[in-house]
C-alpha cells in the first residue's frame, strides 16, 4: 500500500519534473528573430528621438532669438550624442541580460 506521505512525495517529484521539462524546452528561432528586430527598432527610435528633440529645441531657440542656425546645429549634435548614449545604455542592458541568461544556463548544467 502507498501511504499519503509517498503520494505527496510523488506529486512533488512530478511537479519538479514538469518544471524541468518546461525550462529545457527549446525556444523558437522565429521568436528570437522578432526579439532582435524589436531591439533594432528600439535603438533606431531612440536615436531619431534624440535628433528630433535636439532639432525642436534648436529651431525654437533660433526662432526665439532670431539668430542664425547656430542653436539648431548645436542642439542637433547634442541630440545625436544623447541618442547614441541611450542606444549604448540599451545595448549594455541587453548584454547584461544575455550574460545573466548564460550564467543561469551554466548553473543548470
Amino acid at each position: 500500500m502507498i501511504d499519503q506521505a509517498d503520494k505527496d512525495r510523488l506529486a512533488r517529484l512530478e511537479k519538479r519534473i514538469e518544471a524541468a521539462k518546461q525550462a529545457d524546452a527549446p525556444t523558437s528561432k522565429m521568436e528570437d528573430h522578432h526579439a532582435q528586430a524589436h531591439l533594432a527598432w528600439r535603438m533606431v527610435v531612440e536615436l531619431v528621438t534624440g535628433l528630433l528633440v535636439g532639432f525642436g529645441i534648436g529651431y525654437g531657440l533660433d526662432s526665439l532669438f532670431g539668430t542664425l542656425p547656430i542653436f539648431l546645429v548645436l542642439f542637433i549634435l547634442l541630440g545625436f550624442a544623447a541618442g547614441v548614449r541611450v542606444m549604448l545604455r540599451t545595448a549594455q542592458e541587453v548584454q547584461k541580460d544575455k550574460m545573466a541568461e548564460v550564467a543561469r544556463d551554466e548553473r543548470r548544467d
